[in-house]
């Protein structure tokens, strides 16, 4: 599975909408580069700031 998604992959994967992935990208300072943002980042990221259940 590809690591680097447009925001409306992840959107669909994460079950977010798809302008909050795009907010909580630039409120959080996750790069969105060439229209596409780092899986991995981006879910750490969401962890760090307590909006996602932690992997165990």
């Amino acid at each position: 599975m590809a690591n680097h998604l447009t925001p409306e992959e992840l959107s669909k994967e994460l079950g977010i909408e798809r302008t909050e992935v795009i907010k909580l990208c630039v409120e959080e300072g996750v790069p969105i580069y060439q229209g596409k943002i780092d899986k991995t980042l981006f879910q750490a990221q969401l962890e760090a700031i307590g909006a996602a259940p932690q992997r165990h």
